[in-house]
């Protein structure tokens, strides 16, 4: 299928979302459209707010006109992927533009924390797309273990260069540097935000 079809698809999926109860999500991943409910904790979101104010903290210096933010769809047409990461790191000029999603050229890099209910949607469906999309820099948070990955150096459909790290670390980061120790492991079953 075309990607201009699933893009369509996709816009349909968003359509009907909106009157569903809870928070939903559409992504265009390798077996095209798909909805998944979206159920970020408050560690979740914590996660992500420090990572985008640090990051946010030292682009002007490494990458002016650079900011990290969390929400914007980024699109590969010629792939056919679209995706919606936790936070990305993109030019702050191409939330001005027409349209709904970035090009995925634009972006230097992903963040996504990892979701108790659907773990395989980063350590595998995006650990492909994402590299496969170009974009250099992909940091895995994962609240359930307290551990990170850091991947880069894309080639193809993977990355060649995985770094393992756990929370209370200096976490390098492409030309960034993220402090974790403020970090919080997602609480046990049944109480997942203790």
């Amino acid at each position: 299928m075309d990607y201009a079809k699933m893009r369509a698809i996709a816009e349909e999926l968003t359509t009907y979302a909106e009157h569903l109860e809870g928070a939903w999500n559409v992504e265009i991943g390798s077996s095209g459209p798909f909805l998944a409910m979206m159920s970020p904790s408050k560690r979740h979101e914590g996660a992500v707010r420090r990572i985008r104010n640090q990051l946010n903290e030292q682009l002007p210096t490494t990458h002016p006109g650079y900011i990290c933010e969390n929400g914007p769809e980024i699109e590969h047409p010629s792939i056919g992927r679209m995706r919606r990461p936790d936070a990305v790191v993109i030019p702050e000029d191409v939330l001005d533009e027409e349209g709904l999603a970035v090009d995925a050229t634009q972006v230097l890099a992903v963040i996504e924390i990892v979701s108790p209910s659907n773990p395989d949607n980063d350590y595998t469906e995006k650990l492909a797309d994402y590299p496969a999309m170009g974009i250099a820099h992909y940091m895995i948070v994962d609240p359930r273990t307290g551990t990170i990955e850091v991947h880069s150096d894309p080639c193809k459909n993977r990355y060649q260069v995985k770094d393992p790290y756990i929370f209370g670390d200096a976490v390098p980061f492409g030309p960034w540097m993220v402090e974790t120790g403020a970090f919080r492991r997602y609480g046990r079953a049944g109480n997942s935000e203790s």
